[in-house]
């Protein structure tokens, strides 16, 4: 790919955007169109069909979308649908009529049903209801993919999907009522290491398992598939390795040097004890995670570390 080819990728408020823009950087692509909210709207169409009018970008990288947490998600389940969904054919639509050569979109795992067969290939698609919590903004991605898929079809056009598993970075919320499960741990380990505590209580069990992708591998896919000419409609994004909870924990402890002991409570609710997406598929296309769970825990206890006061 020419490494003056005009690239858009929108999405800015999210650190996915941060990412791609960072990896495309480092690969001397320097064309980048670049857009914040203010100024270009992506919700209202004839703002977005000028923009490509102005600019012709040949690629469009797009992991825009509308992100709430949860409660709100489950309040306002027609905003939701309706303003993703929204975003999505804007985009979409002007790409098409202004001859965009590739379009990625960045979806996620929420198009996959709650209860389903692990781990999770892209063939699970619509045969179980999706989780009522994430069924508005599941639903939309699932329209985005068809749409591209159907275009595919009528086109020829190269427009198609990564689906990732849960991603993270280093600069998430490290407070416990806000934090991820990872960055919870990592508090807590360091709380007791300050006070010396003997030991440090863990939710759970410890049997759940749960899968993690750091954010410059997502950057670093959507930067081999736009530049790999390849007919696919969707494909999973993941590292194909799990870690368990009771071994998460371990593996923090041991990071944060603590010396002490841990205790699970199993009196807490467990909610789900596995979801893996299948990653055949990307492997057969000769893409695989680089970044390796541990190597990314010491980056972010390093972070954790230099915000402290």
């Amino acid at each position: 790919m020419d490494k003056k080819t005009k690239i858009y990728i929108a999405g800015h408020t999210w650190l996915l955007w941060a990412a791609i823009v960072r990896k495309l950087k480092l690969e001397w692509y320097n064309n980048l169109l670049l857009k914040t909210k203010q100024e270009l709207n992506l919700l209202d169409q004839e703002s977005v069909n000028l923009f490509f009018e102005k600019e012709h970008p040949d690629i469009v990288i797009l992991c825009a979308a509308k992100v709430w947490w949860v409660a709100v998600n489950t309040t306002f389940p027609f905003d939701m649908l309706y303003d993703n969904i929204q975003i999505q054919n804007n985009v979409i639509w002007a790409a098409n009529i202004y001859n965009v050569k590739k379009l990625l979109f960045v979806a996620s795992s929420t198009i996959y049903p709650s209860d389903c067969t692990q781990p999770i290939s892209e063939s699970t698609l619509f045969q179980w209801p999706l989780d009522p919590i994430h069924e508005s903004y599941g639903l939309a991605k699932i329209c985005w993919i068809k749409l591209c898929e159907k275009l595919q079809k009528q086109s020829w056009k190269l427009f198609f999907t990564l689906v990732p598993t849960n991603i993270y970075w280093v600069g998430d919320h490290f407070e416990e009522s806000r934090a991820h499960v990872i960055w919870a741990l990592m508090t807590r380990f360091y709380k007791a290491k300050q006070e010396k505590l003997s030991e440090v209580v863990v939710w759970w069990s410890g049997n759940a398992l749960r899968e993690f992708l750091y954010v410059d591998d997502v950057a670093n896919a959507c930067y081999f598939f736009i530049t790999n000419s390849k007919h696919f409609s969707y494909v999973n994004i993941g590292t194909d390795h799990e870690i368990s909870i009771r071994d998460l924990a371990f593996l923090i402890k041991k990071i944060v040097w603590y010396d002490w002991n841990i205790v699970f409570d199993t009196t807490k609710p467990e909610w789900r004890l596995r979801r893996k997406l299948d990653t055949s598929l990307a492997c057969s296309l000769w893409w695989s995670a680089s970044i390796t769970l541990e190597e990314w825990l010491k980056k972010t206890y390093e972070y954790f570390l230099s915000i402290q006061n």
